[in-house]
């Protein structure tokens, strides 16, 4: 039976644009599978046990962060202040210190040398309190990929219960995370000791192909 030629037309444009959105749809599936599949491909691997290290020295401070800080008998020298964009402190009397990476302790101390070397307080008290700890991002095979404030020893599966646990697709022996003092993301197979995550960290949860 031979069609029409206004049918023939049609049926071969229907089949034209068929096999166009075949040919995108194989297309997507493919890069996506590439990307997931490789996403953690040339990454640093790390241990748990390493990871939890730089966890367990304490917290360290890092740029935008909100401080308080008291310096005790001195309350022109007590308030609120910001770690710039660098990663310095300024505040009244002393000049612009470095405190990324150092732990509230060790910012009180240099805050007290600095008083004390200027000449400013004879035996300064400090202290330094973090009033706000930064996010962490739960990203990739949870059902709620988003942004999460972070609480003292916040664990993996803690952190993932806050993104509403995991995706049927996940990969749940493996997380690729990422750390402000890496310079690149680590992959870090999951193992019976508890993965502790830090303040700012970002953790990415791929696909399981198995």
């Amino acid at each position: 039976m031979t069609l029409p030629a206004d049918l023939r037309r049609t049926a071969a444009v229907s089949g034209r644009r068929f096999l166009r959105a075949a040919l995108v749809s194989g297309a997507i599936a493919i890069t996506g599978l590439g990307l997931s599949g490789c996403a953690s491909t040339g990454y640093p691997t790390a241990s748990v046990s390493e990871a939890n290290k730089s966890v367990s020295s304490g917290y360290a401070v890092a740029a935008g962060d909100n401080l308080k800080i008291t310096v005790f008998d001195e309350p022109s020298l007590t308030n609120e202040f910001q770690v710039d964009s660098a990663g310095n402190l300024a505040m009244p009397l002393i000049e612009k210190v470095a405190v990324t990476g150092k732990t509230p302790n060790e910012v009180a101390a240099l805050i007290g040398a600095e008083l004390k070397s200027g000449g400013y307080v004879l035996d300064p008290k400090v202290s330094v309190e973090v009033l706000a700890y930064r996010p962490v991002y739960v990203l990739g095979e949870v059902s709620q990929p988003g942004e999460y404030p972070y609480s003292p020893d916040l664990t993996f599966f803690q952190a993932i219960a806050k993104a509403g646990g995991f995706t049927p697709r996940a990969n749940k022996t493996m997380v690729v995370l990422q750390r402000a003092a890496w310079s690149s993301p680590r992959t870090i197979k999951l193992t019976d000791e508890p993965l502790m995550i830090a303040p700012g960290d970002t953790v990415m949860i791929e696909e399981s192909f198995l």
